[in-house]
């Protein structure tokens, strides 16, 4: 009789273990967790490590996540250049591309828009700021060297998108036997880089496992629950758009949120673990064509475009530090100047890499340009990489739900009746 319970244990044991074994985000999930009890015991709060020796410790674990992203920077280029010819050279008319194109243009500049004063708006009602006291004295906001080379990335992968924009209808509206060697370099450019990309993701769990470890052996946990306010500000922004996006998607994509979610889980989850849009490029290609029934033209253009310019969770994001940086200073911001902030960052926004790290290149410019004191910025700094996880995810989910609104008409009936056909 003793033996009867433990056999349910050990199913429900084997289970849990060819469940985490075979989905990858089920590892991610289990690598944060345990990423966050490494970190704590490493951290300043149990004391059991020293503070060199848990440095030391926490960059050895955050290796495999920084060689991660450096084969995502090295492949970067290609991989939204060239995806991006493709989708401009696909087999939809002209007439499909030109729609295709204004309409997400439009879609993008509306929901960043909507995204920034939506976080101006809440920073304003919550006042997440009036409850931080900074005693250190306002400093010049600074921003560190591999920074500066980040944003230097972000403008210039703007000007490889226009120009890839250029290059592929140049390719399009050319004789296509003198183009035909170029499209099929930059296939095999593409599908070169999507192979590293691949490779890259098989090590997202360690990634996931050893950033944390290292973001929670360097913070104290009172720094992250004393900025609770703000955290939660922020989320519930985030969270605000994320809604507004399945409205979109319910309203003019005609597809039920919740069979949206279910279908956009995978590459929602990945992106949100590794905190870069652009690493999931090739997997929300492959789901908005096999799950979401978008055109493979069509997602080969949104997509890697959205990793560059679609970055309504980051303004957010950046609204939303910027007056909080305002309320900590005791700076009161005035409504031309908060209109002002909206402006910049829907323009700063657009262009910016989809890697980690980006969003604080443009906090700490933005708010030093409006003459905000840094006093507080440490500590927007010290909960960045989680906050950077959910904007990451919200920003893949707009590409994604683009994609749905500016796939044919055909598709989004086919939807329609698959879901009755389920119904019945």
């Amino acid at each position: 009789m003793s033996e009867t319970p433990a056999r349910p244990l050990r199913a429900l044991r084997d289970q849990i273990e060819t469940w985490i074994r075979t989905r990858l985000w089920a590892q991610v999930l289990a690598g944060f967790v345990l990423g966050i009890l490494v970190g704590y015991v490493l951290g300043p709060d149990v004391g059991w490590v020293a503070p060199e020796t848990s440095e030391s410790i926490g960059s050895w674990l955050a290796f495999p996540g920084n060689l991660s992203l450096v084969l995502i920077v090295i492949v970067l280029i290609p991989l939204v250049v060239g995806s991006i010819i493709q989708g401009l050279n696909g087999p939809q008319s002209a007439a499909e591309l030109r729609s295709v194109s204004v309409g997400f243009l439009v879609y993008v500049l509306v929901t960043t828009t909507a995204a920034a004063t939506f976080g101006i708006v809440l920073v304003n009602t919550i006042r997440p700021g009036d409850s931080v006291a900074v005693e250190a004295p306002p400093a010049p906001t600074e921003i560190p060297s591999p920074n500066l080379e980040l944003a230097l990335l972000g403008r210039a992968m703007l000007a490889l998108v226009v120009l890839a924009v250029f290059f592929g209808l140049a390719c399009r509206f050319a004789d296509l036997r003198r183009v035909a060697i170029v499209l099929d370099l930059v296939d095999g450019l593409v599908a070169l880089s999507i192979k590293v990309v691949r490779w890259a993701m098989f090590l997202t769990p360690y990634v996931v496992f050893g950033l944390t470890a290292q973001f929670f052996s360097r913070e104290h946990l009172a720094t992250v629950f004393g900025m609770a306010a703000y955290v939660a500000t922020v989320v519930a922004g985030l969270l605000g758009l994320l809604v507004l996006y399945l409205l979109i998607v319910a309203t003019l994509g005609r597809l039920k949120p919740v069979r949206f979610l279910a279908n956009v889980a995978d590459p929602l989850i990945l992106a949100f673990s590794t905190s870069s849009s652009a690493a999931v490029v090739p997997l929300s290609i492959d789901t908005a064509v096999k799950k979401l029934r978008v055109p493979e033209s069509t997602a080969s253009f949104v997509i890697p475009l959205g990793a560059t310019i679609n970055m309504a969770g980051t303004a957010l994001y950046q609204s939303v530090a910027i007056a909080f940086l305002a309320q900590v200073a005791g700076v009161e911001l005035s409504i031309g100047q908060q209109v002002a902030i909206v402006v910049t960052l829907v323009a700063s926004s657009i262009g910016a890499p989809g890697i980690p790290g980006v969003g604080v290149v443009i906090l700490g410019n933005v708010a030093a340009g409006f003459g905000i004191p840094g006093a507080a910025l440490p500590l927007v700094l010290g909960v960045d990489r989680l906050l950077d996880m959910c904007r990451t995810a919200v920003n893949l989910a707009g590409d994604l739900v683009a994609c749905v609104l500016l796939r044919p008409h055909r598709e989004a009936v086919d939807d329609e009746q698959d879901e009755a056909g389920v119904a019945a």
